[in-house]
């Protein structure tokens, strides 16, 4: 059944808990949209176009990058939403927004980021300062929405709604929550530390991104050589709907036949979600947003056999491509170049544009910065200040 009206349960940017600066109501948006369409038009959102999702920018145009990733989480957010009554424009902001802090390289990126501020924390005399030590993209991005974006005359960041914050982190720390609520009590890290839950717009996110990369790290992974059709099959849930897919097109191969192997992958998994999802919101008796947060317990959700099976998935992916000899040997770069980039900023922060200059602390500005590269711009900077070049023999996914 498709939905064409709010649920009781949805979250209401009528009753939004606001913005950290005020602002008058459009009169031709509701918050959420206003939310949507600042993510939309921010610097950070156009970066995520050239920073990795697995495979670096340069190494095929077809690849997805954190950009197309964020698109597909939202079609598939919006979808979800409709179904089940939520608010469509709130789940687009989160969805849109929830990678804006990732670092160049993907996860290889933030890692060494996360490596280098750690180790220069544990350095640090200072000591006395609300940074938490490490990176994390989830803080990173509900940074660059508070903080690091500069569009506005009177305020930095996007100001966007409490509900889009919240959504946007996804995960916190104990000890970064208490960081987040010493600098803004009662905010977004509160829940972390209540034991509250988020909206189910965030829920409903969350659980997005997970079965949009899952699908498409599949796909890209085919298409770069990595793993092939035929390994797949010893993952359960890519099995049966290549088995059912084979069945109703028997002449079927290729290109074509993964791409409708997915594509019923992704429908199944969206109708477990929402057959159980609505059974839990009924169970629980959740009748309002407020019940929601109440509860707890994460109510968007699979059933326990479609998560064990995604599992599955996630663990073949982990072992036949995230570790792949020829992916790590790239991650093994980005890394390298990311750390070599930190040192050289701390050491010496009049190498960073003026802004960063100003920081009181050469780690952070450092951080701030790297983070918001993308993979080329990182790889031309690091050729510019060190004279190597990590990626030019860098083996290509195509020969």
């Amino acid at each position: 059944m498709i939905l064409t009206a709010l649920a009781p349960f949805a979250s209401d940017p009528t009753h939004s808990r606001g913005r950290l600066f005020a602002q008058a109501a459009a009169p031709t948006r509701n918050d959420y949209q206003r939310d949507r369409d600042r993510v939309i038009h921010s610097s950070a959102f156009r970066r995520l176009v050239y920073k990795t999702q697995v495979f670096l920018n340069h190494e095929g145009d077809l690849f997805r990058t954190r950009l197309t990733h964020s698109l597909e989480v939202a079609q598939l957010g919006r979808s979800l939403a409709r179904s089940l009554g939520l608010h469509e424009d709130l789940v687009e902001a989160i969805a849109l927004a929830h990678d804006l802090g990732h670092t160049p390289f993907g996860h290889a990126g933030q890692d060494a980021l996360d490596a280098c501020m750690r180790a220069h924390h544990a350095d640090d005399a200072v000591g006395a300062h609300n940074d938490s030590p490490g990176f994390e993209h989830n803080l990173q991005s509900l940074r660059v929405v508070d903080t690091l974006e500069r569009r506005y005359p009177s305020h930095d960041g996007l100001n966007l709604t409490f509900e889009t914050r919240e959504g946007i982190l996804k995960h916190c720390s104990a000890a970064n929550a208490s960081r987040l609520e010493e600098l803004r009590p009662n905010d977004v890290g509160a829940r972390f530390l209540e034991g509250t839950a988020p909206s189910l717009e965030a829920q409903l996110c969350n659980l997005a991104d997970e079965i949009a990369y899952n699908a498409h790290d599949v796909d890209d992974g085919v298409r770069s050589g990595l793993i092939d059709f035929e390994q797949l099959q010893a993952v359960d849930l890519v099995a049966e709907h290549a088995a059912h897919t084979l069945r109703d097109y028997p002449q079927l191969s290729g290109r074509r036949l993964l791409a409708e192997t997915i594509r019923r992958l992704l429908t199944a998994q969206v109708f477990d979600v929402l057959a159980h999802t609505q059974h839990a919101i009924q169970e629980a008796g959740i009748d309002s947003a407020q019940a929601v947060r109440k509860h707890g317990k994460t109510l968007v959700a699979f059933t326990p056999s479609m998560r064990a099976r995604s599992i599955e998935l996630k663990q073949f992916l982990f072992a036949n491509l995230y570790r792949h000899e020829q992916v790590l040997d790239t991650t093994a770069r980005a890394r390298q170049v990311v750390a070599d980039l930190f040192s050289i900023y701390v050491q010496d922060p009049t190498v960073m544009p003026a802004h960063y200059q100003r920081y009181t602390r050469p780690a952070r500005a450092a951080a701030d910065y790297i983070a918001g590269m993308t993979d080329r711009f990182a790889i031309q900077a690091h050729a510019r200040l060190t004279g190597y070049h990590m990626f030019a023999s860098a083996p290509g996914l195509y020969g």
